[in-house]
């Protein structure tokens, strides 16, 4: 039996948190075929890996990307396959490219997600052929894939399809009932079509780009309760997933998807949903303590099947000036964002009355549940054409100019030009002993890279690297938290299983998505800044993580795509290697 690739003598993990074994892997025709103790047949295979010493285990899988413009762009997606990422998720947060018009779209995107909005646009203008669900499949599918995608659509997509952005983003303005059929028709057909679900967004704090409606939250904050019932209702019928989060400020809106997934009232089955976001926050630290208990409870009390997403390595955010999502907390933040002329902001900025205005909101807001921890002493310039100036914080640079640590922060961006001053805070995970307990607690998933977005605000595409390295860490310290194979698990199988995935796993009959680690290069290097430039935005410069070592190769479809820091001639251009993943039923995964 001839072989395509084989995985010589390797540490394996199936991903359902067994045990690991030595042993060898046969791949053929893009499927794993044998899973051997002894060794094979090596007689015509033209790729075999010596993975004496390296790990061998199941792609790892990203639930949360904003991939949805760049894909188009760059199908290969390289940024998260050469850290061993072999399957995204696109259409989160209410934000889709499903059924919206390209401007509408562009428009719903590019703030939110922080992307330049004149390239997504024109990828939009150029690319998109599709008007319905299905065409939308058939158009990813027939590109040249490096991983495999699926997609979930979004809120805020199907309300402007319906509604128009106009109507969809007016507060006050509630969709006819005949308006209400429609959304749930699109809805269905989009899940036939194998959509894994819907996706959307509760708080209001993103806003959308574009000249006509700039500002306007996303449309599917605008939504009631009775509409996303409407529409979970079809989601309960086709028994898929809601992907989504809850208005922070409205402790209520929480419950409320708990209630709506449940089994009760008469319900058949349940929804599983997936929200944002679970994390040890500066700004809410009781948080680490209650949610995860508290998930449990209401689960287990309203029989719902609720997990809240994590990303299991500190939450670190930069900023080119006022540039970050965090700022639209405030109504002062949000009018300085819907500048987009520097000469305009900067005079804004320096203006008192608006000054005083926004000392007024962040210091109230101080007292609320808030995303960022507001402490300036804690936000240090790392870039600034004041290099007397670099490696403080604004905090300090208050204290020095006898100032409050806004008009300080605002000072040194009016001074140096807004956007030349980058600066750098951790909002959140900062706590190992919380980051260690947030890897093991059964209500939460282990996945929100944003990949694709907030492009110079953060780079968390090798967030199952680095898991894997602190794990690994641990363990050699004597001090483990959770074992090797549990964190595969939780990286693989059990997010595909939550999701519907038809991915996760590494045994014999399986696709064979493989990702070969080389543990001694799990070291330092995993949580190095570094910057790269993207030729399809222009030359920008967006934060990208760099960690050649710790993965040896990456294999999708059962082609290896990526080796020793290089992709396969052709990959993402001309060879295709990944494929739409269409929602289906797979046997779940015990560890």
């Amino acid at each position: 039996m001839a072989y395509d690739v084989i995985i010589r003598n390797g540490l394996w993990f199936d991903g359902t948190g067994r045990a690991p074994q030595v042993r060898t892997l046969g791949i053929r025709d893009g499927v794993v075929r044998t899973v051997s103790a002894d060794p094979v047949d090596e007689t015509g295979c033209p790729d075999v890996i010596d993975a004496a010493g390296k790990w061998v285990a199941p792609g790892f899988i990203d639930v949360h990307t904003h991939y949805d413009a760049e894909v188009l762009l760059d199908p290969g997606l390289r940024e998260s396959v050469r850290h061993g990422v072999t399957t995204v998720l696109l259409g989160n947060c209410s934000l889709s490219t499903v059924y919206a018009d390209s401007e509408d779209a562009a428009d719903l995107f590019s703030r939110v997600e922080a992307v330049p909005r004149k390239f997504v646009l024109g990828a939009l203008q150029a690319k998109k052929t599709w008007s319905t669900p299905a065409e939308y499949v058939r158009a990813l599918d027939a590109l040249p894939l490096g991983p495999n995608v699926g997609s979930l659509l979004g809120h805020s997509d199907l309300r402007a399809a319906v509604l128009g952005l106009d109507r969809a983003t007016t507060p006050g303005v509630r969709p006819t009932a005949a308006e209400l059929d429609r959304m749930a028709a699109l809805l269905d057909e989009g899940l036939a079509a194998g959509l894994l679900g819907m996706s959307g967004m509760d708080a209001a704090i993103d806003k959308l780009d574009g000249d006509r409606f700039r500002s306007r939250a996303l449309p599917s904050t605008f939504a009631t309760w009775h509409e996303r019932r409407r529409l979970i209702g079809v989601l309960r019928h086709r028994g898929r997933i809601l992907q989504s989060a809850p208005n922070v400020k409205n402790l209520l809106s929480g419950v409320q998807f708990f209630l709506a997934s449940s089994r009760m009232f008469g319900r058949r089955r349940g929804v599983r949903m997936s929200l944002l976001v679970s994390a040890d926050t500066k700004s809410m630290p009781a948080s680490t303590a209650i949610l995860g208990p508290l998930t449990r409870l209401l689960n287990t009390a309203l029989t719902s099947s609720v997990r809240f997403q994590h990303l299991p390595v500190p939450f670190e955010l930069y900023s080119d000036g006022i540039d970050l999502p965090v700022f639209e907390e405030f109504g002062a933040g949000t009018a300085a964002l819907h500048l987009r002329d520097q000469l305009e902001r900067n005079k804004l900025l320096a203006d008192v009355e608006y000054r005083r205005k926004f000392r007024r909101q962040f210091d109230r807001r101080k007292l609320g549940p808030t995303l960022w921890h507001r402490d300036f002493h804690d936000a240090v310039i790392v870039e600034c054409p004041d290099h007397s100036l670099i490696g403080k914080s604004f905090g300090q640079i208050a204290h020095e100019r006898g100032l409050h640590p806004l008009d300080a922060f605002l000072d040194v961006l009016v001074d140096n030009g807004e956007r030349n001053v980058r600066w750098t805070t951790t909002v959140a995970n900062h706590r190992p002993k919380q980051l260690d307990k947030l890897a093991g607690e059964p209500t939460i998933h282990l996945g929100f890279s944003d990949a694709g977005a907030h492009l110079r605000n953060m780079a968390f595409y090798n967030f199952p690297v680095r898991l894997l390295k602190r794990v690994l860490d641990a363990n050699t310290a004597g001090h483990p938290f959770l074992s090797v194979e549990r964190a595969i698990y939780r990286l693989t199988a059990e997010v595909a299983d939550w999701f519907g995935l038809q991915a996760g796993t590494l045994r014999e009959g399986d696709r064979a998505d493989f990702v070969v680690i080389d543990p001694a290069g799990l070291d330092d290097s995993v949580d190095g800044y570094h910057e790269e430039a993207v030729p399809f935005y222009g030359g920008l410069r967006r934060m990208v993580n760099r960690n050649d070592a710790a993965v040896v190769a990456t294999g999708v479809g059962g082609a290896v795509v990526y080796r020793h820091g290089e992709f396969r001639a052709g990959y993402g251009t001309t060879v295709k290697s990944g494929q739409f993943l269409r929602a289906g039923a797979r046997q779940p995964q015990h560890a």
